[in-house]
């Protein structure tokens, strides 16, 4: 994934694709918004939740693979059958949950993480910390949803 990313940009990693992060950092607002620490820091904390998903993603390939034989009682087959779907579901979600993460990382090496698609102000580092994958800032999220509920009640 950086090998692409770098390589979409020039061969030449970016400044923050470069720094090391003491273990304890975290992003302030003290310092310039979206500095090349707190781009590494986020860097850092997407690719670690993408590997993460795709590790649990492999284990449970491994599991369906293993649980592959079918129980002789049919209920227990038919719960089988569903635990495996309702797990299934999951994966799907984190299928999608990685697509968002990808594309927070374009983002990052395109200068625009961190910034309100539809305001252009900055996200605050408090929502980027919890949801890192985040493209609006709370106001801008709040309202979106709002005109989307009014929609939903029409």
């Amino acid at each position: 994934m950086a090998t692409a990313l770098v390589d979409l940009y020039g061969g030449e990693p970016l400044p923050f694709d470069r720094l090391i992060l003491a273990e304890k950092y975290r992003p302030s607002e003290k310092e310039p918004f979206m500095s090349d620490h707190q781009r590494a820091y986020f860097l850092h904390k997407l690719r670690n939740w993408k590997e993460s998903i795709i590790d649990e993603s492999r284990a449970t390939m491994a599991q369906l693979q293993v649980d592959s034989l079918r129980e002789p009682d049919l209920a227990d087959r038919a719960s089988s059958e569903t635990d495996w779907s309702i797990e299934l579901r999951t994966r799907d979600r984190q299928r999608k949950l990685i697509a968002k993460i990808d594309c927070a990382i374009r983002r990052l090496y395109e200068g625009e993480y961190g910034y309100c698609e539809v305001t252009g102000e900055p996200i605050s580092l408090a929502r980027l910390e919890a949801r890192p994958i985040a493209t609006m800032s709370l106001e801008a999220q709040e309202k979106h949803e709002r005109i989307e509920k009014v929609s939903r009640d029409d």
